[in-house]
């Protein structure tokens, strides 16, 4: 995904949230980053998906550098690629609950949402 170092940054950093821009994304991300890593098999849980999409998601994650996978036995287990991954979560957390602020009915929203670890 980042191969062409001819680009200009720019390009390069909206191709990275090309990576983020799925709600299923973020939701596998906010998991790994409560946890040094996570199964499979939990993050269906967590997530609800189907395998097939679950799948779908974690390739698209590995694709562009966000996460990385570890096989163990016959269970594949992922934790993020960077602790900035965190960190990105919780500032675009800090900017949502910036944004939502001014409505009370949106904020009702934003504090139901799940927490998110620091980096380690």
């Amino acid at each position: 995904m980042f191969d062409n170092d001819e680009r200009p940054l720019y390009e390069i950093k909206a191709n990275l949230f090309k990576g983020l821009a799925h709600p299923y994304r973020i939701r596998v991300l906010e998991i790994l980053s409560s946890a040094d890593e996570a199964s499979v098999s939990e993050m269906l849980t967590q997530t609800g998906l189907e395998a097939s999409h679950l799948s779908q998601h974690l390739s698209v994650l590995r694709r562009y550098g966000l996460v990385v996978s570890e096989r163990r036995a016959s269970v594949v287990y992922y934790r993020l690629a960077y602790p900035q991954v965190a960190d990105l979560l919780m500032v675009a957390r800090q900017l949502l609950d910036q944004l939502l602020h001014a409505s009370a009915d949106q904020r009702a929203i934003a504090d139901t949402l799940p927490s998110i670890s620091p980096a380690r």
